[in-house]
């Protein structure tokens, strides 16, 4: 579903990622681990088109979208849920909801309010709050809002940005069960990034380790030692 293949991004002059090789196969979790600032983030970005990238190539479902805006990737069925969520605080869960039906057609909508109402059935706590603005959420809650936004466009490829981070445990299980129920389905690829080892070894079917631009480290769950891991996510 996704193939990057020496991809190098950079800030200014400052080279970010140098010749990353990635892949992740439709219907599994491949998870992205590293310490803050080795450039997790900015690969995702690159993907999704928010970075353009100085060498390499992006491959998504067999087409080379290195060059093809933003726009166009997600109306190809690439979803991202940013770091810090990225909801609209002012506007209420149900209005939030809708927005993430703006890039549909109008033949898709009539499936995207029935997938709304799937997502309500998901995270009940968004069918209770639909009608309260968002920034008044906890965030917990809030991270459930972002999800769903982004699943009820029924993506190909979806890319999770740290979507434990500051969250309460009892909705860490809930979402650590949706990824793995969406990985189940065959039908999505997941790329996650994600610093929580325990929550990342349970969902994952195959990891990669980035230090400093560079993956240093991959592998399937079962043999990619934790111990080695830990060494790469230590402060």
């Amino acid at each position: 579903m996704l193939v990057i293949d020496k991809l190098q991004v950079y800030y200014g002059e400052s080279r970010i990622l140098n010749e990353v090789d990635i892949q992740v196969p439709p219907g599994q979790v491949v998870c992205l681990m590293g310490r803050n600032g080795v450039g997790k983030t900015t690969l995702l970005k690159a993907i999704m088109g928010v970075l353009r990238s100085r060498g390499g190539s992006i491959t998504y479902d067999n087409q080379n979208i290195t060059r093809a805006p933003a726009h166009k990737r997600a109306r190809a069925g690439i979803g991202y849920v940013p770091q810090g969520r990225g909801i609209f605080p002012y506007l209420t869960v149900k209005e939030n909801m809708l927005m993430g039906l703006e890039a549909l057609t109008a033949r898709e909508l009539k499936a995207g309010y029935d997938a709304i109402e799937e997502i309500y059935t998901t995270f009940p706590v968004l069918k209770a709050m639909e009608k309260r603005a968002a920034g008044t959420l906890s965030g917990g809650q809030q991270q459930q809002l972002a999800l769903g936004r982004v699943l009820i466009r029924r993506p190909r490829l979806l890319l999770l940005d740290e979507p434990t981070e500051g969250i309460q445990p009892n909705i860490v299980e809930e979402i650590e069960a949706l990824i793995i129920s969406l990985g189940k389905r065959g039908d999505m690829a997941i790329l996650l990034v994600e610093q929580f080892l325990d929550f990342a070894m349970n969902v994952a079917d195959y990891c990669y380790v980035m230090e400093k631009g560079h993956i240093v480290a991959e592998g399937k769950r079962e043999v990619l030692p934790e111990g080695r891991i830990r060494e790469y996510l230590a402060v």
